[in-house]
Protein backbone atom coordinates (compact mmCIF):
# COMPACT_ATOMS: atom_id res chain seq x y z
CA UNK A 1 0.00 0.00 0.00
CA UNK A 2 1.29 3.29 -1.01
CA UNK A 3 0.17 6.24 1.39
CA UNK A 4 0.15 9.61 -0.06
CA UNK A 5 0.06 13.29 1.37
CA UNK A 6 -2.25 15.56 -0.80
CA UNK A 7 -2.91 19.49 0.93
CA UNK A 8 -7.10 19.53 1.18
CA UNK A 9 -8.74 22.66 0.87
CA UNK A 10 -10.84 23.17 4.01
CA UNK A 11 -12.36 26.64 3.89
CA UNK A 12 -12.20 29.66 1.89
CA UNK A 13 -9.11 31.60 2.89
CA UNK A 14 -9.25 34.56 4.09
CA UNK A 15 -6.88 37.38 3.00
CA UNK A 16 -3.43 35.45 2.45
CA UNK A 17 -4.04 32.91 6.42
CA UNK A 18 -4.06 29.84 3.74
CA UNK A 19 -2.70 27.61 6.72
CA UNK A 20 -6.16 28.55 8.25
CA UNK A 21 -7.76 27.26 5.16
CA UNK A 22 -5.80 24.22 3.71
CA UNK A 23 -4.83 21.04 5.97
CA UNK A 24 -2.07 18.32 4.92
CA UNK A 25 -4.18 15.11 4.64
CA UNK A 26 -2.69 11.19 4.25
CA UNK A 27 -4.58 8.43 2.11
CA UNK A 28 -4.14 5.03 0.83
CA UNK A 29 -3.77 5.00 -3.33
CA UNK A 30 -6.10 2.99 -4.96
CA UNK A 31 -6.04 1.01 -7.86
CA UNK A 32 -6.54 2.88 -11.16
CA UNK A 33 -9.25 3.58 -12.79
CA UNK A 34 -9.22 2.49 -16.68
CA UNK A 35 -7.72 5.84 -18.60
CA UNK A 36 -6.22 7.28 -15.53
CA UNK A 37 -2.51 8.39 -15.01
CA UNK A 38 -0.79 8.45 -11.68
CA UNK A 39 2.17 10.72 -11.53
CA UNK A 40 4.94 11.38 -8.96
CA UNK A 41 5.61 14.59 -8.31
CA UNK A 42 8.93 16.10 -8.67
CA UNK A 43 8.14 19.76 -8.65
CA UNK A 44 5.00 21.56 -8.14
CA UNK A 45 4.23 24.46 -9.82
CA UNK A 46 2.53 28.06 -7.50
CA UNK A 47 0.37 30.33 -9.57
CA UNK A 48 -1.47 33.22 -8.75
CA UNK A 49 -4.48 31.94 -10.99
CA UNK A 50 -5.16 29.20 -8.52
CA UNK A 51 -6.11 31.52 -5.64
CA UNK A 52 -9.72 32.57 -7.20
CA UNK A 53 -10.23 28.39 -7.32
CA UNK A 54 -10.43 28.50 -3.60
CA UNK A 55 -13.26 31.56 -3.22
CA UNK A 56 -16.71 30.61 -3.53
CA UNK A 57 -16.87 32.96 -6.67
CA UNK A 58 -18.99 31.38 -9.20
CA UNK A 59 -18.06 34.15 -12.27
CA UNK A 60 -14.42 32.83 -12.70
CA UNK A 61 -12.99 31.20 -15.59
CA UNK A 62 -14.15 28.13 -14.07
CA UNK A 63 -15.96 26.13 -11.21
CA UNK A 64 -14.71 26.94 -7.53
CA UNK A 65 -12.65 24.05 -6.03
CA UNK A 66 -15.61 22.24 -3.64
CA UNK A 67 -14.47 22.71 0.10
CA UNK A 68 -13.07 19.14 0.77
CA UNK A 69 -11.28 18.46 -2.06
CA UNK A 70 -7.69 18.02 -2.67
CA UNK A 71 -5.53 21.58 -4.19
CA UNK A 72 -5.41 21.83 -7.62
CA UNK A 73 -2.03 22.91 -9.64
CA UNK A 74 0.65 22.34 -12.16
CA UNK A 75 2.57 19.12 -11.43
CA UNK A 76 5.95 18.25 -13.00
CA UNK A 77 6.99 14.45 -12.68
CA UNK A 78 7.39 10.48 -13.89
CA UNK A 79 4.41 8.68 -14.48
CA UNK A 80 4.24 5.31 -11.39
CA UNK A 81 1.60 3.90 -13.18
CA UNK A 82 -0.79 3.73 -16.46
CA UNK A 83 -3.91 3.11 -17.68
CA UNK A 84 -2.97 4.88 -20.96
CA UNK A 85 -1.14 3.74 -23.57
CA UNK A 86 -0.02 7.28 -24.60
CA UNK A 87 1.31 7.75 -21.62
CA UNK A 88 3.95 4.81 -20.36
CA UNK A 89 5.42 4.70 -17.04
CA UNK A 90 8.51 6.43 -16.51
CA UNK A 91 7.57 9.20 -19.16
CA UNK A 92 8.24 12.65 -18.01
CA UNK A 93 5.00 14.51 -17.57
CA UNK A 94 3.09 18.03 -16.78
CA UNK A 95 -0.20 18.64 -16.29
CA UNK A 96 -3.27 20.37 -13.84
CA UNK A 97 -3.15 17.64 -10.96
CA UNK A 98 -3.16 18.46 -6.88
CA UNK A 99 -1.11 19.64 -4.42
CA UNK A 100 0.22 15.81 -3.63
CA UNK A 101 3.22 13.52 -3.92
CA UNK A 102 1.42 11.42 -5.84
CA UNK A 103 -1.20 12.94 -8.32
CA UNK A 104 -3.88 10.86 -10.11
CA UNK A 105 -5.56 12.18 -13.12
CA UNK A 106 -7.64 11.54 -16.57
CA UNK A 107 -5.09 13.11 -19.20
CA UNK A 108 -7.75 14.60 -21.36
CA UNK A 109 -9.45 16.27 -18.23
CA UNK A 110 -5.77 17.79 -16.88
CA UNK A 111 -3.90 19.04 -20.14
CA UNK A 112 -1.32 16.36 -19.19
CA UNK A 113 1.06 15.69 -22.06
CA UNK A 114 4.79 14.42 -22.11
CA UNK A 115 7.73 16.82 -21.85
CA UNK A 116 10.92 16.51 -23.59
CA UNK A 117 13.64 14.39 -21.28
CA UNK A 118 16.68 15.94 -23.37
CA UNK A 119 15.70 19.52 -21.53
CA UNK A 120 19.01 20.04 -19.21
CA UNK A 121 17.37 21.63 -16.27
CA UNK A 122 13.35 19.75 -15.90
CA UNK A 123 12.45 23.05 -13.91
CA UNK A 124 12.47 24.73 -17.72
CA UNK A 125 8.70 22.95 -18.18
CA UNK A 126 7.75 25.54 -15.74
CA UNK A 127 9.97 28.02 -17.01
CA UNK A 128 11.00 29.08 -20.14
CA UNK A 129 9.35 25.81 -21.92
CA UNK A 130 6.05 26.05 -19.53
CA UNK A 131 2.15 27.46 -19.55
CA UNK A 132 4.10 31.09 -18.05
CA UNK A 133 5.77 31.14 -21.12
CA UNK A 134 3.36 29.81 -23.44
CA UNK A 135 1.27 32.66 -21.66
CA UNK A 136 3.80 35.01 -21.91
CA UNK A 137 4.24 34.64 -26.13
CA UNK A 138 0.28 34.21 -26.96
CA UNK A 139 -0.23 37.73 -25.07
CA UNK A 140 2.84 39.66 -26.06
CA UNK A 141 2.81 38.29 -29.68
CA UNK A 142 -0.76 37.75 -30.57
CA UNK A 143 -3.21 39.54 -28.49
CA UNK A 144 -1.28 42.49 -28.00
CA UNK A 145 0.35 42.13 -31.43
CA UNK A 146 3.64 44.06 -30.46
CA UNK A 147 5.45 45.20 -33.04
CA UNK A 148 9.33 46.09 -32.94
CA UNK A 149 9.37 49.34 -32.09
CA UNK A 150 7.00 49.80 -30.27
CA UNK A 151 6.29 50.42 -26.42
CA UNK A 152 4.89 47.81 -24.04
CA UNK A 153 4.43 47.42 -20.44
CA UNK A 154 4.19 44.91 -18.34
CA UNK A 155 3.20 44.47 -14.92
CA UNK A 156 4.11 42.36 -12.24
CA UNK A 157 7.22 42.14 -14.43
CA UNK A 158 9.68 40.35 -12.12
CA UNK A 159 7.11 37.40 -11.67
CA UNK A 160 7.25 34.14 -13.65
CA UNK A 161 4.87 35.52 -16.53
CA UNK A 162 6.15 38.64 -16.32
CA UNK A 163 9.46 38.28 -16.57
CA UNK A 164 8.98 36.12 -19.67
CA UNK A 165 6.71 38.22 -21.33
CA UNK A 166 9.54 41.03 -21.50
CA UNK A 167 11.85 38.81 -22.86
CA UNK A 168 9.52 37.84 -25.56
CA UNK A 169 8.68 41.56 -25.84
CA UNK A 170 12.42 42.40 -26.05
CA UNK A 171 13.06 39.11 -28.84
CA UNK A 172 10.32 40.28 -30.96
CA UNK A 173 11.67 43.87 -30.74
CA UNK A 174 9.96 45.88 -28.83
CA UNK A 175 10.44 48.61 -26.11
CA UNK A 176 10.06 46.83 -22.55
CA UNK A 177 8.44 49.35 -19.33
CA UNK A 178 8.66 46.70 -17.05
CA UNK A 179 6.52 47.56 -13.51
CA UNK A 180 7.54 46.02 -10.28
CA UNK A 181 7.43 46.66 -6.54
CA UNK A 182 11.34 47.22 -4.96
CA UNK A 183 14.57 48.60 -5.37
CA UNK A 184 15.58 44.57 -6.31
CA UNK A 185 13.28 43.67 -9.01
CA UNK A 186 13.74 46.44 -10.70
CA UNK A 187 17.18 45.84 -11.16
CA UNK A 188 16.53 41.90 -12.02
CA UNK A 189 14.63 44.04 -14.51
CA UNK A 190 17.05 45.97 -15.94
CA UNK A 191 20.25 44.20 -15.78
CA UNK A 192 19.28 40.31 -15.66
CA UNK A 193 16.55 41.49 -18.22
CA UNK A 194 17.59 44.26 -20.17
CA UNK A 195 14.69 46.06 -20.06
CA UNK A 196 14.07 49.72 -21.11
CA UNK A 197 12.82 51.30 -18.15
CA UNK A 198 12.14 50.22 -14.75
CA UNK A 199 9.28 51.26 -13.05
CA UNK A 200 8.95 50.93 -9.04
CA UNK A 201 5.19 50.77 -8.01
CA UNK A 202 5.79 50.90 -4.21
CA UNK A 203 8.33 54.01 -4.72
CA UNK A 204 7.39 55.72 -8.39
CA UNK A 205 5.14 57.82 -9.91
CA UNK A 206 4.05 54.94 -12.25
CA UNK A 207 1.62 57.10 -14.30
CA UNK A 208 4.07 60.57 -14.26
CA UNK A 209 7.14 57.91 -15.83
CA UNK A 210 4.79 56.34 -18.25
CA UNK A 211 4.49 59.86 -19.25
CA UNK A 212 7.09 60.22 -20.56
CA UNK A 213 7.16 57.52 -23.27
CA UNK A 214 7.24 59.35 -26.51
CA UNK A 215 4.23 58.74 -28.33
CA UNK A 216 2.57 57.12 -25.35
CA UNK A 217 2.61 53.00 -24.40
CA UNK A 218 1.39 50.87 -27.47
CA UNK A 219 0.82 47.97 -25.83
CA UNK A 220 0.28 46.69 -22.21
CA UNK A 221 0.56 43.18 -20.68
CA UNK A 222 -1.48 43.10 -17.42
CA UNK A 223 -1.38 40.95 -14.45
CA UNK A 224 -2.48 42.49 -11.93
CA UNK A 225 -5.90 45.11 -13.07
CA UNK A 226 -6.46 47.94 -9.89
CA UNK A 227 -4.66 50.75 -9.69
CA UNK A 228 -1.74 50.11 -11.93
CA UNK A 229 -3.95 49.54 -15.10
CA UNK A 230 -5.44 52.69 -13.51
CA UNK A 231 -1.89 54.73 -14.26
CA UNK A 232 -1.55 52.82 -17.69
CA UNK A 233 -4.65 53.12 -19.13
CA UNK A 234 -4.62 57.38 -19.75
CA UNK A 235 -1.16 56.71 -20.72
CA UNK A 236 -1.36 54.55 -23.59
CA UNK A 237 -1.10 55.40 -27.09
CA UNK A 238 -4.20 55.64 -29.43
CA UNK A 239 -5.14 52.50 -30.88
CA UNK A 240 -2.88 50.85 -28.43
CA UNK A 241 -3.75 47.21 -27.14
CA UNK A 242 -4.20 46.22 -23.78
CA UNK A 243 -3.60 41.72 -23.10
CA UNK A 244 -5.55 41.01 -19.72
CA UNK A 245 -3.40 38.03 -18.33
CA UNK A 246 -4.13 38.23 -14.87
CA UNK A 247 -5.70 40.13 -11.80
CA UNK A 248 -3.79 39.46 -8.81
CA UNK A 249 -5.24 42.46 -7.36
CA UNK A 250 -8.84 40.50 -6.76
CA UNK A 251 -8.27 37.33 -6.51
CA UNK A 252 -8.19 37.15 -2.70
CA UNK A 253 -11.59 38.92 -3.01
CA UNK A 254 -14.60 36.59 -2.62
CA UNK A 255 -17.12 39.30 -4.29
CA UNK A 256 -15.90 40.68 -7.57
CA UNK A 257 -14.62 44.44 -7.09
CA UNK A 258 -15.12 47.55 -9.16
CA UNK A 259 -13.82 48.40 -12.29
CA UNK A 260 -11.22 50.89 -13.77
CA UNK A 261 -11.75 54.61 -13.05
CA UNK A 262 -9.68 55.50 -16.08
CA UNK A 263 -12.08 52.89 -18.28
CA UNK A 264 -12.82 56.07 -20.41
CA UNK A 265 -9.36 56.26 -21.91
CA UNK A 266 -10.36 52.81 -23.89
CA UNK A 267 -13.04 55.11 -25.95
CA UNK A 268 -10.51 58.56 -25.39
CA UNK A 269 -7.79 56.58 -27.08
CA UNK A 270 -9.74 53.77 -28.90
CA UNK A 271 -8.02 50.61 -27.10
CA UNK A 272 -8.62 47.33 -27.82
CA UNK A 273 -8.60 45.40 -24.46
CA UNK A 274 -8.94 41.15 -24.73
CA UNK A 275 -8.73 38.52 -21.64
CA UNK A 276 -7.08 35.45 -22.30
CA UNK A 277 -5.82 32.01 -20.20
CA UNK A 278 -4.29 29.04 -20.33
CA UNK A 279 -6.42 26.81 -20.88
CA UNK A 280 -7.43 29.24 -24.45
CA UNK A 281 -4.25 27.49 -26.33
CA UNK A 282 -3.19 24.38 -24.36
CA UNK A 283 -3.89 22.83 -27.76
CA UNK A 284 -1.52 24.83 -29.34
CA UNK A 285 1.19 24.16 -27.19
CA UNK A 286 3.20 22.43 -30.89
CA UNK A 287 3.21 26.28 -32.44
CA UNK A 288 5.13 27.27 -29.36
CA UNK A 289 7.28 25.13 -28.29
CA UNK A 290 10.14 25.29 -31.68
CA UNK A 291 10.34 29.18 -30.73
CA UNK A 292 10.58 28.97 -27.18
CA UNK A 293 13.08 25.71 -27.00
CA UNK A 294 15.35 28.35 -29.62
CA UNK A 295 15.10 31.41 -27.64
CA UNK A 296 16.10 28.88 -24.68
CA UNK A 297 19.34 27.51 -26.26
CA UNK A 298 20.44 31.02 -27.89
CA UNK A 299 20.21 32.44 -23.85
CA UNK A 300 17.56 34.36 -24.83
CA UNK A 301 14.61 33.66 -22.31
CA UNK A 302 15.89 32.32 -19.36
CA UNK A 303 13.92 32.05 -15.70
CA UNK A 304 14.81 32.39 -12.16
CA UNK A 305 13.79 30.22 -9.85
CA UNK A 306 12.56 30.40 -6.38
CA UNK A 307 12.55 27.05 -5.30
CA UNK A 308 10.69 25.96 -1.84
CA UNK A 309 11.69 21.91 -0.53
CA UNK A 310 9.23 20.14 0.68
CA UNK A 311 5.38 19.10 0.30
CA UNK A 312 4.76 20.76 3.82
CA UNK A 313 6.41 23.77 2.95
CA UNK A 314 3.71 24.32 -0.21
CA UNK A 315 1.62 27.23 2.05
CA UNK A 316 5.43 28.82 2.41
CA UNK A 317 6.09 29.21 -1.26
CA UNK A 318 2.23 30.02 -1.89
CA UNK A 319 2.26 33.27 -0.11
CA UNK A 320 5.84 34.55 -1.22
CA UNK A 321 4.74 34.02 -5.05
CA UNK A 322 1.05 35.97 -4.13
CA UNK A 323 2.66 38.31 -1.60
CA UNK A 324 5.76 39.43 -4.10
CA UNK A 325 8.19 37.82 -1.55
CA UNK A 326 9.97 36.11 -4.86
CA UNK A 327 11.79 37.00 -7.97
CA UNK A 328 10.52 34.86 -10.97
CA UNK A 329 9.21 31.21 -11.16
CA UNK A 330 7.74 30.23 -7.57
CA UNK A 331 8.28 26.20 -7.61
CA UNK A 332 8.04 23.34 -4.83
CA UNK A 333 10.84 20.64 -5.24
CA UNK A 334 8.62 17.24 -3.98
CA UNK A 335 10.84 14.66 -4.53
Amino acid sequence: MTINRFWQLDSHPQGNDFAAALSMQHETLSPLAEGEVRVAAHYLSMDAGTRMWMTPRTDGYQPPLPLGSKMVGLVLGPVTESRDPAFPVGAMVRGFGQWAEFTTVVPALSGLEVVDPTVADPREHFGALGMNAWTAYVGVHEVAAVKPGEWIAVSAAAGATGSLACQVAKNLGAHVIGIAGGPDKCRFLTEDLGVDMAIDYKADNVAALLATVPGGVNAYFDNVGGPILDAVLPNMAHYGRVAVCGMVAAYDSDVALPGPARFDQVLMRRLRIEGFFIPDFLHRGAEFMPVLRQWLDEGKLAMRFDETEGLENVLVAYDRMLSGKATGKVIVKVA
